[in-house]
Formats: structure tokens, sequence, C-alpha cells
């Protein structure tokens, strides 16, 4: 009997390590805020992409999703510069569903529906030209640029997205239809190999499953990294140096300057923001040197 308990005991640990293991990675990977009650629950609930205070906020803002790094020191030194906000939401999602709901009004997550209109949306510099019959406002105030995630040693020996084209290459690749980064970055695939390679990696690798399209690649893209379901992913550089930031075993592959992309952030202030003063302070933090040195620690560049 003590041994049949033993064996148990010794099972129950073995299944809880398993479980933690098979965690490890799972983001919220920015410090939540404090409550009375925190109730995060890995693979379950974790809600990575809002952030803050939803019931009667005083600012509401649309990031494009893979700023989510500099969110925690952003909305802390907005707050320190303009006392007065207290309650801020933030979401982080792909700027293409960011810019559906803008457009619908609402947006379903889980069980969760969320019917807030946001005062500032940020994307990239197309997709606000693209909507800039919405804003009363408009400024740039970031750039980035494109890299390859691997896994920590690049067991692949990835040197370039030509790499990627490999039939043995596993690729996590940013949906193009929804993803602002997928259209860069088969950009970056025909300045690198032609047609010819953003066709394999986009077309045949895609058929064949060797490359997997993301829904919200600033989340998937490492998690599928981190536990083995992909070799590689192209990523903004920021993502990449993130993710080796804060210790997770990925390495980051640059891409030459003349087969890369450069992204220009820009911020929209909306014309309908429901928090019209909220949204005109917060443009121009965007532009002081606290932002900006927020956002350089985390390898994005600025003006």
């Amino acid at each position: 009997m003590k041994r049949k308990f033993m064996i148990l005991a010794l099972c129950q640990v073995c299944a809880g390590f398993i479980a933690a293991q098979e965690h490890r990675f799972d983001p919220p990977w920015n410090t939540p805020p404090q409550s009375n009650v925190m109730f995060t629950v890995p693979g379950v609930d974790n809600v990575p992409d809002l952030y803050g205070d939803i019931n009667d906020p005083q600012l509401v803002v649309f990031f494009a999703g893979n700023q989510f790094m500099c969110i925690d020191e952003l909305l802390a030194a907005f707050k320190k510069s303009y006392p007065r906000y207290t309650r801020i939401f933030a979401e982080t999602l792909p700027p293409g569903v960011l810019a559906k709901q803008i457009e619908g009004g609402s947006l379903t997550m889980g069980n969760l529906r969320i019917t807030l209109k946001p005062d500032v949306y940020t994307a990239g510099k197309t997709r606000i030209d693209a909507m800039a019959r919405l804003f009363a406002d408009t400024a740039a105030y970031a750039y980035n640029k494109l890299a390859i995630m691997v896994q920590e040693g690049n067991p692949k020996g990835i040197r370039g997205l030509k790499d990627l084209g490999k039939k043995d290459v596993l690729v996590a690749m940013p949906n193009p239809e929804f993803e602002g980064i997928g259209k860069r970055i088969e950009a970056a695939y025909v300045k690198a190999g032609g047609e010819q390679l953003k066709s394999r990696i986009m077309d045949a690798k895609v058929k064949d499953s060797t490359t997997l399209l993301t829904q919200i690649h600033h989340r998937q893209t490492p998690m599928w990294v981190l536990y083995g379901k992909t070799d590689a992913g192209p990523v903004w550089y920021s993502e990449a140096y993130y993710q080796a930031m804060i210790g997770h075993p990925v390495e980051l592959v640059s891409i030459p300057d003349d087969e890369n992309i450069r992204a220009t952030y820009m911020a929209g202030q909306l014309k309908a923001a429901p928090h019209p003063q909220a949204a005109k302070d917060f443009m121009r933090f965007l532009k002081s040197a606290s932002a900006k040195a927020i956002y350089k620690k985390y390898g994005f560049t600025t003006p």
C-alpha cells in the first residue's frame, strides 16, 4: 500500500512538472496590474493583449500588436507626465483586427465583448494613410525592421531569408490577410530571392504545412519557436530582441539592409475620440524624449 502511495505521489509530481513545462513560455510576458485577486491561469485564462482598466477608462489606445513589450513602461511614463489620467485601457492586437474593431464597433474575445472606442490607434504608415479620413491628427513616432527568430543554438543553421524556403525548415509566417507585417515580409522575400522564393514559402510550403500562418504573430511566432512547433519565423527586429532580452531560448538572425524593409509606425487621433483631450495629450507624449527612450530600449528606432 505504501509503495502504491509513493508511486501515485510521484506520478502527481511528474504530471505537475510536465504541465508546468508545457506552459513555461506562455504569455503574458508583461507585468500584470495588481489586484486583490490575481487569477491568471497559463493556457486557459491569460488574456495577454488587453491591458489596464476596462471600466470607465479616461484614455483608450489601440496599439499595433508588436509593441506589447513597451506597454508597461509607456503607460507608466504617460501617467507620470499626465497624472490626471489614472484609468487607461489598451489593446495590442494585429492592426488589421483593430481596424475591423474600429469599423464594426466591437470585438469579442472568448466570452468578453468589448465596445470601447479608441482615442488613439497606432499602426504602420500604409494602414494609417488608408484610414486617414478617421483621424484628426497623425504622427510618426517609431521605426522598425525585420529579423528572423530561431531556436537557441540555431539548429537548422538559418543564415537568411532564403533558408526559410528549404523543405526541412518549419516556418511561422504572419498571415498577410490581417497582419501588417505579412506583406512587408513578402516584399523582403522578393528582395532576397525573387518571386520564386516568395511563392515557395507562401504557396508550396503553406500547402505542405511547412509554413504555418499565424493569427497573432507577436504571440504565436515566439511560442511556436520556443515550443519547437516551428524552426524559425520572420518577425520585427524588436520582437526577437525582446524574447532574447527576457531570457527565452531564442536567437536573432539579422537580415541585411538590401533585403530588409523599414516600417514607420504612426499614431492617429480619432476624430470620434471619446476623450479628445486625453488623445491629444497621448499624441504629444508619443513624441516626447521619455517615450522615445522606451521604444529604443526595446529595439525600435525613433524620429
